[in-house]
């Protein structure tokens, strides 16, 4: 190992080098900022660039290509949204309990939240560059929420479900958390908190019903 003298600074925190990463952090916002509002498709080098005071061929120069610069904002995005995981990661119930506290993330990033389901939208094109991101993403949630549900009903919290039973309440919950924050995004006035939360209830209520209801009876079928 190489020896420093002490109070000698590590190159990597100043000068040119430091500029670049400082540089690469700045594009990589405004690419976010674009593809959120635009899309990939929509969006660009040139509208990224114009925001930041560079040329598409200096954007070119960091990342390669736009699709590359798309990967560097969909890293970030990752990094970024590890905010939202819930400390504990609480079981069974209690997670989907925990829940609308997330939603105070989405309104203090709502540019993180756009730019997620734009490109979940723009995803159900085979040859876009983010779908495999998209489906990881999906699939990860759809495995991890099943298996909190699954867990409730083992300990007992709910109504016996069956595995196909299980997937279908969870991809139905994802959905209906998309389309509210998708509503929210367009405009409407809700409370997004307060709405989440009324819904998640709603749903834990049913999940505990033993009345007879449609998921009981098996008339709910994943297609």
């Amino acid at each position: 190992m190489e020896d420093r003298v002490a109070g000698e600074a590590t190159p990597l925190t100043r000068g040119p080098y430091r500029k670049g990463i400082e540089r690469r952090e700045q594009i990589i916002r405004s690419a976010a900022e674009v593809f959120g509002e635009l899309g990939y498709i929509g969006g660009s080098l040139r509208t990224i660039g114009d925001r930041v005071g560079a040329s598409p061929a200096t954007l070119i120069q960091y990342f390669g290509s736009k699709e590359g610069l798309l990967m560097a904002v969909l890293d970030e995005w990752t990094i970024q949204t590890a905010q939202w995981a819930m400390p504990g990661d609480p079981p069974g119930l209690e997670y989907f309990r925990a829940m609308p506290a997330i939603m105070e993330f989405h309104v203090d990033h709502r540019g993180t939240l756009e730019l997620f389901l734009t490109m979940a939208a723009e995803a159900t094109n085979p040859d876009h560059p983010a779908r495999e991101f998209i489906q990881r993403r999906y699939a990860e949630t759809v495995r991890h929420w099943t298996a909190k549900l699954r867990q409730a009903v083992v300990n007992g919290e709910v109504a016996a479900l069956t595995e196909e039973q299980i997937e279908a309440e969870i991809r139905i919950l994802i959905a209906v958390l998309d389309g509210i924050e998708l509503q929210w995004l367009l405009g409407a006035e809700l409370d997004l908190r307060r709405l989440i939360a009324t819904h998640i209830d709603q749903t834990i209520t049913r999940w505990q019903s033993t009345q007879s209801n449609s998921l009981e009876t098996g008339q709910l079928r994943m297609p």
